[in-house]
């Protein structure tokens, strides 16, 4: 797994202990992601389906993309299409994936990249792998994520974070047997380089076989905790959790995460991915690529794509 790493992880700033005070979170839930496929036919797995939304809050969804090796001419992306009012979060742990946008942005992003896109107003995006790896075939693997925005900020201008794995704040337990990536928001006071509108976290850990990892959290986030690859235990009582299953957490200081002593020889760690954030609490209306506030602002960003008050399809 190519996502920023070290060789050495004594070498990194260490995550405090939980201290006497500190209350574990519990584990509310646990769900299992169905599989299906989006865009032009990519494998997914809907990570977080299941969990009420008012237990997302403020996410909206989430999709693990592959993971999956395709062969040379397998590839594929998504055609074009719209978003209004939430944010994107598209996080490559292997491979390639390039952007295109009708306001003229575009980049690319590879091994640990990522692209935080605030569709705000509205616009029309592709994202598909570059020619080279439609012909030649190769690993494919990461997760999109869903962020709302709040009412104030859902007609806000289209922008982007191109957020660059060397950026990322990296950390470690103190055994040093986790590896910590705060892509974005502040973990034991440790900023990642994430911008947000809604005040929020988001990490991808690895950890070591058998060992674990007590992961302090902003007590007003709620917190989810989604398994990339591996397996492992989640909650003080350790609840069990493996690849593609997500667990939902209560209240409290930190969580907890255990990988098992025995793992896969093709999967040697426990990978996840941690997200929570401060819950906006506003009424949600959602139909495929608009996240609003009410039926009618639905009917409308429907009306505004058809009128192509999106922007157009670059020639």
């Amino acid at each position: 797994m190519p996502a920023i790493t070290v060789d050495d992880l004594t070498v990194l700033p260490r995550l405090r202990a939980p201290g006497l005070g500190d209350t574990p979170r519990p584990v509310w839930q646990v769900t299992t992601a169905p599989s299906g496929y989006e865009g032009e036919g990519f494998p997914v797995r809907r990570a977080f389906a299941g969990v009420d939304l008012q237990l997302l809050d403020p996410f909206v969804m989430m999709d693990q993309m592959g993971e999956v090796d395709y062969a040379p001419g397998e590839a594929k992306g998504t055609p074009w299409h719209p978003h209004r009012g939430f944010e994107t979060v598209t996080y490559i742990i292997d491979g390639v994936f390039d952007h295109q946008d009708s306001h003229g942005g575009g980049g690319t992003i590879t091994n640990g990249d990522t692209q935080w896109m605030t569709a705000g107003s509205g616009l029309l995006h592709i994202e598909a792998p570059p020619e080279w790896l439609v012909e030649k075939g190769g690993l494919f693997h990461g997760i999109q994520l869903w962020v709302n925005l709040p009412r104030d900020a859902k007609m806000n201008n289209p922008k982007y974070q191109d957020i660059r794995s060397g950026e990322v704040q990296l950390l470690t337990s103190p055994d040093a047997g986790a590896l910590v990536r705060v892509i974005a928001g502040t973990v034991d006071g440790h900023a990642g380089p994430g911008s947000t509108y809604t005040p929020m976290a988001l990490v991808h850990a690895t950890v070591e076989p058998g060992a674990r990892l007590d992961l302090p959290w902003d007590v007003d986030f709620n917190a989810l905790v989604y398994v990339l690859n591996g397996s492992g235990s989640v909650g003080t009582d350790g609840r069990p959790l493996r690849m593609g299953q997500a667990a939902v957490l209560g209240a409290g200081d930190y969580l907890t995460i255990t990988a098992d002593r025995a793992q896969e020889s093709r999967t040697p760690k426990l990978d996840v991915i941690v997200g929570g954030g401060r819950p906006i609490r506003e009424p949600l209306a959602w139909a495929g690529p608009f996240v609003m506030n009410t039926k009618a602002e639905v009917l409308q960003a429907y009306e505004d794509f058809q009128r192509g008050r999106f922007g157009h399809i670059p020639a």
